[in-house]
C-alpha cells in the first residue's frame, strides 16, 4: 500500500508539471490551451474566383465533319494532341488542427479557340486556388476560369498565350455505334497520351452523384483514367465528338467511359464564354421521385411522376398554383415518371414560353399552365 502511494505522489508531481508547462512533451507540436483564441482561417472557396470577363460577341467555331477521315491512330494523334492541355489545379484544405494544406490535382483540356478558350470540367477545376495549364509545346500557364456549370459538369479556363493551336470540332449527331474513336487526355498525371476504343452507347444518362444526371453522354470502350477527365474524345477525321468526364469501374465488370457530347456541351461552352453563366429555364421546386414509401405517407394516387417537397416563393410554379405535395406527371406533351425527367423537361422549354403541367394533388388529377424565367446564375 505504501508503495501505491508512492507511485500516486509521483504521478501527481509529473500531472503538476506536466500542466504548467502547457503540454508540450510533444516536440513541434502545442496541444495546450492558447491564452487568446486562435482566428479561424476562411473557407476554402466551393469554386474558382471569375477573372476573366465574358465575351459577349463570341461565336463557337464551325460545327460538322468537313475533314477527310485518317487512315490511321497516328495520324489523329498528331492532329489532335497539340490542341490537348494538361491541368493542374491546387486546392487548399484544413487538417485537424486548422492548418492550411495544399492538394494537388491532375486534369485535362482542350483548345477551342486560339484566344486561349480552354474547354474541360467543372469537376477539374472546382474548389481549385490556383489552375496551371501546360501545353503540348511544354509551355505552362496561369489559367483564369471564364465559367464553370456544375450542372452540366464543364467548365470554361483561358489563359494568355499565342501561337494556339484550336481542336476541330465535329458533329456527335453523325455518331454511330462501333465507330472508332480516341480519348485523348492527361491520363494518371502522365502527360497528354491516347486511347482508342469504339462507341458503345450513344444519348445515354449518368447519375454521377446525389441529384445530379448527365445527359446526352457517349459510352465508349476507350480506356480512361484519372487525369483524363476534360480531355476530347475524337473521332477518325481528328474532329472533338465528346467531352470525356466519368469512368464506371467495378469489380468484375469491364469499366466504360463515358464523354459528353459535343451536341450536349456546345451551347454550354457558347453560354460560359458569353455569360459567364449558362442561361436555363427555371421553375422554383425541389423534387424527389415517387416511391413506395411516399405513395403509403402521403396517400398517393399515382404510382409515378415528380413528387414536390418545396415550391420557391414568387417562382413560376408559385405562380402556377403548385404546392408541396403535388405530384407532376406531364409537361407538355411529354409523360413525366420521375424527377430527372421533370428536370430535363424544364430544361428543354423556351424561357418566358408557357407550358402546360398535369399534376395530381390527391386523388384529384389537375391541369395548371407555368411560363419558366430565367435561373439565377449561381
Amino acid at each position: 500500500m505504501r508503495r501505491l502511494t508512492k507511485y500516486l505522489a509521483v504521478l501527481l508531481i509529473v500531472f503538476s508539471f506536466v500542466l504548467g508547462t502547457g503540454c508540450n512533451l510533444l516536440p513541434g507540436i502545442d496541444i495546450g490551451l492558447p491564452t487568446t483564441p486562435s482566428p479561424t482561417p476562411p473557407p476554402a472557396t466551393t469554386t474558382p474566383p471569375v477573372t476573366t470577363p465574358p465575351s459577349p460577341t463570341w461565336t463557337p467555331p464551325p460545327t460538322g465533319s468537313s475533314q477527310p477521315l485518317l487512315l490511321d491512330f497516328v495520324s489523329v494523334v498528331a492532329k489532335v494532341k497539340p490542341s490537348v492541355v494538361a491541368i493542374k489545379t491546387e486546392i487548399v484544405t484544413y487538417d485537424i488542427f486548422n492548418r492550411p494544406i495544399t492538394q494537388e490535382a491532375a486534369g485535362s483540356g482542350w483548345i477551342i479557340d486560339e484566344a486561349g478558350y480552354v474547354v474541360t470540367n467543372n469537376h477539374v477545376v472546382e474548389g481549385a486556388q490556383s489552375i496551371t495549364v501546360t501545353l503540348d509545346d511544354g509551355r505552362t500557364f496561369t489559367a483564369n476560369v471564364v465559367g464553370t456549370d456544375s450542372i452540366a459538369d464543364i467548365a470554361v479556363l483561358r489563359i494568355e498565350a499565342q501561337n494556339l493551336v484550336r481542336a476541330a470540332v465535329g458533329d456527335s449527331s453523325t455518331l454511330e455505334v462501333g465507330e472508332w474513336v480516341l480519348a485523348v487526355g492527361n491520363s494518371l498525371n502522365l502527360g497528354v497520351t491516347p486511347s482508342e476504343g469504339i462507341v458503345r452507347s450513344l444519348g445515354a444518362s449518368l447519375p454521377v452523384s446525389e441529384g445530379q444526371t448527365l445527359y446526352g453522354l457517349i459510352g465508349t470502350s476507350a480506356p480512361i483514367n484519372p487525369g483524363n477527365s476534360g480531355g476530347p474524345l475524337v473521332n477518325m477525321r481528328g474532329e472533338v465528338v465528346g467531352i470525356t468526364t466519368v469512368k464506371i469501374a467495378m469489380v468484375g465488370v469491364e469499366g466504360m467511359g463515358w464523354a459528353i457530347s459535343i451536341e450536349t456541351a456546345e451551347p454550354i461552352i457558347e453560354s460560359l464564354i458569353q455569360k459567364g453563366y449558362v442561361t436555363r429555364p427555371y421553375l422554383g421546386v425541389v423534387l424527389q421521385d415517387v416511391n413506395q414509401f411516399l405513395i403509403i405517407t402521403s396517400g398517393l394516387a399515382v404510382d409515378k411522376g415528380a413528387f414536390i417537397t418545396e415550391v420557391a416563393q414568387n417562382s413560376p410554379a408559385d405562380a402556377a398554383g403548385l404546392k408541396a405535395g403535388d405530384v407532376i406527371v406531364s409537361v407538355g406533351s411529354k409523360e413525366i415518371n420521375n424527377a430527372q425527367e421533370l428536370i430535363q423537361a424544364i430544361h428543354a422549354s423556351e424561357i418566358g414560353q408557357q407550358v402546360e403541367i398535369i399534376f395530381w394533388r390527391g386523388n384529384t388529377k389537375n391541369t395548371t399552365f407555368a411560363t419558366p424565367i430565367e435561373r439565377p446564375p449561381s
